[in-house]
């Protein structure tokens, strides 16, 4: 479709990109995401925070592509654990942990603690080969469960609880984890926006001369 955008997705986590494809569904953008493109180098996310871990992704995945790119950032704030893992909250465990031994990792580290609250923390950038970008962010609050329950979902997810539904992220349907989580709410905000958002990157992206 000619008036279709590409937007990669900065990830290789199907899980994340049928989340980013089902919430952006209805809008003339053409989802992929990084395994669509082949072998292309890894971003070494050693950002301080959310925000700057997301822009470094982005950009640099629009820039090795030539295309618009949206990448995010998230990851789980423990209390108890002085906001831990945070940034860290893939590698909580080893590089090539699990997301069953993350969880069993955090459940440890809080292991006799009575203070459970944590939070999802999503930032989401939206880059173009030049560099600019737009930046979104979200939480949700919740508790960390004693014990992972559920089978849906992944990451952290299991063993997060969210008091209002009683159910941890793990029980819940996607439709309902889009509709109340860090990720669903930073993407709804962009949907609130999509036109204004497509319109910038038409206005953003590089415009390659044609030589005859």
């Amino acid at each position: 479709m000619a008036d279709t955008t590409p937007l990669v997705i900065a990830t290789r986590n199907p899980g994340k990109t049928a989340e980013i494809r089902e919430l952006l569904k209805g809008f003339p953008v053409q989802i992929g995401n990084i395994e669509d493109f082949g072998p292309i180098p890894e971003v070494e996310e050693d950002g301080q925070t959310f925000e700057e871990n997301a822009y470094k992704k982005a950009s640099f995945t629009a820039r090795v592509l030539g295309l618009p790119a949206l990448a995010d950032d998230s990851g789980l704030v423990v209390e108890a654990l002085g906001g831990a893992p945070g940034v860290y909250s893939a590698r909580f465990a080893g590089d090539h942990a699990t997301d069953a031994e993350r969880c069993a990792r955090l459940l440890a580290e809080l292991a006799g603690k009575t203070d459970r609250r944590a939070a999802f923390e999503c930032v989401i950038s939206i880059a173009v080969p030049t560099g600019q970008a737009l930046t979104y962010e979200a939480r949700c609050e919740g508790l960390i469960a004693e014990k992972p329950v559920g089978r849906n979902g992944f990451g952290y997810d299991p063993i997060f609880y969210y008091p209002p539904l009683y159910k941890t992220f793990a029980e819940l349907t996607r439709a309902e984890k889009n509709h109340i989580s860090h990720r669903g709410k930073a993407l709804a905000e962009i949907k609130r926006e999509m036109k204004k958002v497509l319109i910038w990157i038409r206005q953003h992206m590089p415009v390659f001369e044609k030589f005859h």
